[in-house]
């Protein structure tokens, strides 16, 4: 009797543990899908800065803008930890990956490019990591996952022929953001290493520290003037900084936690479709019916790549 107790404890005890991780998952999942919502209209705001701003100068000053927030937000919850000695070149090369030359490609790119076709290049990022994946970590991707990214990129060809700009400028901005893919793919690698050692807050203000300051010789190779930012740049910069540099970047650390790299990223998968969409509702564009199609094709190939 005491034995059949036992097993009954230990199944009850292991049946908690369970639905506790299941609802962590959740989490994870509910955290990058929110910061894929909020990259969705990046494109859209980095281009309203531009107005003002250049591309590196953009990335610098969102950059400090997000470094003050975070320690504000550190500050107020008196979150007082540090990263020890042994990571500290990890969060060193993941901040001069995932926030220097990440932002210093992106903004680049999409300068050279459109808004639409720049977030219709990022749902190729999946792919890249995936690949990355394979011949870094000889990881082999499931069938079902094959299929989900083959289906993704079929819907984002869709997409990128109906909105894809022609000429020598709009081909090497689409270059520079693919490269921007390659970056993002190692930024995810190299976090994964330390993403459960620290509080996503700690991880994400010390990441954002280390890019800033890596920032300083691309502004200055850069040597763009300076010039007084309008209501609508700076708006977009306020949302750029807090939005995607602060928001968008501790949930996709906490989706991090749980989801492997490739399951991460496959969500960017989102973003053409979220930032067309995005695109009617605040530019005034029109969507054609092969859009739609494209990005019908784009979700069918996140869930089955993300399950």
């Amino acid at each position: 009797m005491k034995l059949k107790k036992v097993i009954r404890n230990e199944s009850f005890t292991q049946k908690q543990e369970d639905e506790k991780y299941t609802k962590e998952v959740y989490v994870n999942y509910l955290a990058s899908i929110s910061a894929v919502l909020l990259w969705s209209a990046s494109f859209i705001a980095t281009k309203l800065a531009y107005r003002t701003f250049a591309p590196i100068q953009l990335g610098e000053v969102r950059t400090i803008f997000a470094v003050v927030i975070f320690g504000l937000i550190r500050r107020a919850t008196k979150n007082n930890e540090r990263i020890s000695k042994e990571h500290r070149k990890y969060v060193a090369v993941s901040g001069l990956l995932g926030i220097t030359l990440y932002f210093t490609t992106e903004n680049i790119g999409v300068s050279m490019t459109s808004s639409s076709n720049a977030a219709l290049i990022v749902a190729s990022f999946p792919a890249i990591t995936t690949l990355l994946e394979f011949f870094i970590y000889r990881s082999k991707p499931s069938v079902r996952k094959i299929i989900g990214i083959i289906l993704a990129l079929v819907g984002v060809t869709i997409l990128t022929h109906s909105n894809v700009l022609y000429g020598t400028k709009s081909l090497w901005g689409n270059v520079i953001l693919i490269c921007a893919g390659i970056v993002w793919a190692f930024y995810n690698f190299i976090t994964r290493k330390i993403t459960n050692k620290y509080s996503a807050i700690t991880l994400t203000y010390y990441q954002m520290l280390s890019g800033a300051v890596f920032f300083v010789p691309f502004v200055f190779i850069e040597d763009a003037p300076w010039r007084l930012p309008n209501f609508t740049s700076i708006s977009s910069l306020i949302y750029l900084s807090v939005g995607c540099s602060v928001a968008a970047f501790l949930l996709y650390n906490l989706g991090l936690r749980k989801l492997s790299a490739s399951v991460s990223v496959s969500f960017l998968n989102l973003v053409p479709v979220l930032g067309l969409a995005l695109s009617v509702l605040i530019l005034g564009e029109t969507v054609s019916i092969k859009q739609i199609s494209g990005g019908i094709i784009v979700i069918i190939g996140v869930i089955l790549s993300s399950i």
